[in-house]
């Protein structure tokens, strides 16, 4: 075989290496998925640089290695603009998407779910024990003060619903959130309540839709509910309400409500204490902060329940001592 022959041969053969090694490179590596066999939170460090990354993906067992993804994101300039952030991988990802996740900036979201009628002491529980969160609350009393909020404690100011975070927010951060959303969704009710509630303000509205939260097991009956206790101002009668007198007893109520709890003295004993308690009680959701502005008409001013979530309404205290007797004491 002639010299000429061979240096032919050799070009073809490098010819064949180099579109093989393209086609590797550009179309089949960047399909392929990554290692991982269960998802995996990746932290991408501010400053990193994309060699960097591509180590730190090796070392975590994420690819296996560096040169094909180097070769590939110099003809995809863009894929090398990494962000910094908290990044998901999950099973299945390929190369191409998991450079197109870490340059797009769009970090994992996580999630923190605050129930309506929850206090403020389980917010706090919920958030001291979230994951990835910067824990920056310090003492709930301080509270009002970093909000300045008008009113402590700030019970009831807060919103309930489902916040969504990324790694190493702030939980103080999730807290101004809840206030700022209470503050202009109750602006936004108050500024469109109906006329001739017993309320002096926005803050009065948001105590009743506390209490209505609380005593309210159907959602429809939020209304009645809320037409019963504002009957009752109206007529200056007490609210008599159990929930306003579980939330005075504090850390001494034991699940069980006794007689002498109703007698006992607390702010909140709307037993004793004539009007509303000093606070919300709770954190009221949208449709109690509506029903308190937005009540029912009616003639009642009792309420008895029916031990199944729904409740019997009466008049007069002679129907209450009647339904009473059917729904609480079985005769």
């Amino acid at each position: 075989m002639t010299l000429k022959r061979l240096g032919s041969l050799a070009v073809i053969g490098l010819l064949l290496l180099v579109t093989g090694f393209a086609a590797w490179v550009f179309v089949i590596f960047p399909a392929q998925t990554i290692k991982l066999a269960q998802p995996r939170l990746i932290e991408v460090a501010h400053g990193k640089g994309f060699n960097q990354l591509c180590r730190q993906l090796v070392r975590e067992d994420v690819i296996r290695v560096c040169g094909p993804m180097k070769w590939y994101s110099k003809f995809n300039p863009q894929l090398r603009l990494i962000k910094a952030g908290s990044y998901l991988l999950k099973p299945g990802l390929s190369h191409q998407l998991l450079l197109e996740l870490l340059s797009s900036g769009k970090e994992h979201q996580f999630s923190i779910t605050f129930v309506e009628g929850e206090r403020l002491t389980e917010w706090l529980d919920k958030l001291a024990v979230a994951e990835n969160l910067k824990h920056d609350i310090g003492e709930a009393a301080d509270l009002a003060q970093r909000l300045s909020a008008s009113h402590h404690p700030i019970e009831g100011l807060l919103f309930p619903d489902t916040y969504h975070y990324a790694a190493g927010s702030s939980s103080f951060a999730i807290i101004l959130r809840a206030y700022q959303a209470m503050q202009q969704l109750l602006a936004q009710q108050w500024a469109n309540r109906d006329p001739d509630l017993p309320y002096k303000n926005s803050y009065e509205a948001l105590i009743m839709a506390s209490i209505i939260e609380k005593e309210t097991g159907a959602a429809h009956e939020r209304a009645l509910i809320a037409s019963v206790f504002i009957n009752r101002l109206h007529k200056r009668m007490r609210l008599q309400t159990d929930p306003t007198v579980i939330y005075g007893l504090g850390e001494h109520f034991d699940g069980n409500l006794t007689k002498a709890h109703l007698r006992q003295k607390t702010p909140y004993n709307t037993y004793r204490n004539n009007g509303l308690p000093p606070t919300p009680i709770a954190m009221p959701g949208r449709e109690a902060i509506y029903a308190a502005l937005h009540p029912a008409y009616s003639e009642f001013i009792y309420f008895v329940s029916k031990k199944d979530g729904s409740h019997q309404f009466s008049k007069t205290l002679k129907a209450h001592n009647q339904a009473v007797r059917k729904y609480q004491l079985g005769k």
